[in-house]
């Protein structure tokens, strides 16, 4: 009886050792030195011009010529479309499938988001290509850049969802509070 112990224990050791490889652990992420555009991996947005849209859908032509149709949910209660519908006009629009339609989860009028914008302590340009221009001279922390994410605005480092975007207002919100701002013409 005391060999049969011995051996199932030498026999469940061999089998551990034999289990046990000296391979590295593979990293659950990958490094990605090499890819410039690693900012924007991972981002769910899509980016298009309108061609055709009524009050219950818009139609895009993304940048990488796809057409694609949104439909607005009626079962949505506020606004999914920010800064209004114009053909021609640049989107960023999120959205999801639902029995076999695509939806407008959030859609964000980039060409009226262009533009100066000022409040109580800012005055800035939203610049096509991503600039923003500061004429607030002493802001300590200006914002330079922007870009849509997620269907979110994003500020150089500050994240905002846009809660509503109208011909000459802006409110941005965050975790800090909700920021107004109006349009200079």
């Amino acid at each position: 009886m005391k060999k049969l112990t011995i051996f199932i224990l030498v026999g469940i050791l061999g089998f551990s050792i034999a289990g046990c490889k000296q391979d590295k652990a593979k990293p659950v992420l990958d490094k990605n030195v090499e890819n410039t555009d690693t900012l924007n991996a991972g981002d769910s947005t899509v980016y298009g011009t309108m061609v055709d849209g009524g009050m219950n859908s818009l139609i895009l032509v993304t940048d990488a010529g796809d057409t694609i149709e949104y439909l607005v949910n009626p079962d949505d209660t506020i606004e999914v479309v920010k800064g209004g519908k114009i053909n021609g006009d640049k989107f960023a629009a999120v959205g999801y499938m639902e029995y076999g339609d695509r939806f407008i989860r959030k859609a964000i009028n980039l060409t009226s988001l262009i533009g100066t914008w000022t409040s109580i302590d800012k005055n800035f340009d939203i610049k096509e290509g991503g600039a923003i221009v500061s004429h607030t001279e002493a802001e300590r922390n200006p914002w330079t850049s922007w870009k849509i994410y997620n269907g979110k605005l994003v500020l150089s480092r500050d994240t905002f969802e846009v809660e509503e975007l109208g011909a000459d207002s802006l409110l941005l919100e965050n975790k800090e509070g909700i920021f107004s701002f109006t349009r200079k013409k």
